[in-house]
């Protein structure tokens, strides 16, 4: 029997380090050593057999455990999740998930409660991006702008409106520096405009 340790994040600006010390936590506290450790960053929404998790599941043997942080790390949708319960239970492996606190094998019970929820998550999921879409909805309707701030495109716009009072300073033998001093913007910005005119 094998004690596996499964961690996931979906950006490199996620860190492992939390889902490592949950994990370790747990094992030491129930007296458990963690055989093996399986690290990835990548969105669950890649299949299976382009994750890490997908050679685990082929791996895995006949009592093994898998504990994940919780079991939106194995996977996002309904489907993915009891597709890689059934896996886990047709092995006779056995699931542990430390934040719902589920202890699945291959019963019945386990199951039920694998499917709740999974649909439960996938519910959830659905509500928070309608939520978000709704905020995102009202927020245009008062008029307002989304995206970045007025930032490098209005900057190359109030360039672009002053042509011919740069070129001019151009001729007159005005630097770089001084005419970004003038036009508050930065000698980047100002030498990015005059290459792109070709002057």
């Amino acid at each position: 029997m094998a004690v596996i340790g499964y961690i996931r994040v979906s950006s490199n600006k996620q860190t492992v380090q939390h889902q490592h010390y949950e994990i370790q936590q747990f094992a030491n506290q129930n007296n458990i050593i963690v055989d093996k450790w399986v690290e990835e960053t990548i969105t669950s929404r890649k299949p299976l057999n382009k994750r890490k998790l997908g050679q685990v599941l082929d791996e895995l043997n006949d009592g093994d455990i898998l504990i994940a942080a919780e079991i939106s790390r194995l996977g996002r949708s309904l489907l993915e999740v009891m597709r890689i319960l059934e896996t886990c239970l047709n092995k006779n492996c056995r699931v542990w998930t430390l934040k719902e606190n589920y202890r699945l094998g291959n019963d019945i019970q386990s199951k039920v409660m694998a499917f709740a929820f999974g649909l439960s998550a996938e519910i959830e999921r659905n509500l928070i991006s309608q939520r978000t879409k709704a905020s995102l909805d009202s927020i245009r309707a008062t008029g307002k702008k989304l995206g970045r701030p007025f930032s490098a495109q209005s900057k190359k716009l109030k360039l672009s409106r002053n042509t011919k009072r740069i070129k001019n300073w151009l001729n007159s033998g005005m630097t770089h520096y001084r005419i970004a001093k003038m036009m508050n913007v930065t000698p980047t910005t100002v030498s990015n405009f005059i290459n792109r005119m070709g002057w």
